[in-house]
């Protein structure tokens, strides 16, 4: 069996192109497909909506003084759509998983992605503003980055790497990365380093909505100085 490969032209995996003199990968990753699923595709919200539409079958089949026979096969009908329906999300999860590949150079991010039509974003160090950390579960997170004013993007085309509702000034986000904190203090310093500031990527506890449905606490990435823009 063959396997065939949308991205070997890559001359680098997950790079359109070999980097310039002077630049190198700092780090590599993708998303978590259980976390891509969960907060991505709102797979648990699913979930729990197919069960309560279980028990109220169960509830209004009883009232109504239906055979057991006649709720067993309601109910399994909404088992088994249920189950297909989380299938092919999590399906969509894994493929979204596998075809992305985010990069942090010393200079930019990167951020590959598609399932059908492979797109690559780039991001200069220079156009990020600032990036917050969401954590999420076992060491997993999410770096949300916000870019310059004049910075043209759609939030469409970069979804699901994107925070979400954030419509009218996107923000593109490395979601479900493994090793949060050693990826967010390594885009601190370089952050920092690209703009001329400290770097101080303390954890600080946020009062404002999150910026992904993930809750909690932040690694807040220093703001650019205006001067390095």
């Amino acid at each position: 069996m063959t396997h065939h490969d949308d991205y070997h032209a890559e001359p680098v995996p997950g790079l359109p192109a070999r980097l310039p003199e002077g630049e190198h990968i700092l780090w590599q990753g993708a998303p978590d497909r259980s976390s891509m699923a969960r907060y991505a595709l709102h797979t648990r919200k699913l979930a729990v909506y197919f069960g309560l539409l279980i028990v109220w079958k169960l509830v209004a089949g009883l009232s109504d003084g239906n055979a057991m026979r006649e709720i067993a096969i309601s109910i399994g009908g909404t088992v088994l759509l249920g189950a297909v329906a989380l299938g092919i999300f999590f399906g969509i999860a894994t493929l979204m998983a596998r075809t992305t590949v985010y990069t942090i150079t010393n200079k930019r991010i990167v951020m590959r992605f598609g399932i059908a039509l492979p797109i690559t974003f780039q991001f200069p160090f220079s156009q990020i503003v600032s990036a917050d950390v969401q954590h999420l579960d076992d060491g997993l997170g999410s770096i949300v980055f916000a870019l310059k004013e004049h910075t043209k993007i759609s939030w469409p085309v970069l979804w699901p790497h994107v925070r979400p509702w954030k419509l009218a000034q996107p923000q593109p986000a490395l979601r479900a990365i493994g090793n949060i904190d050693a990826v967010a203090k390594l885009l601190a310093e370089h952050l920092s380093a690209a703009h001329g500031t400290v770097p101080n990527p303390q954890v600080k506890r946020r009062s404002a909505k999150p910026v992904t449905e993930t809750d909690r606490g932040s690694v807040t990435v220093p703001e650019a100085a205006p001067s390095g823009a």
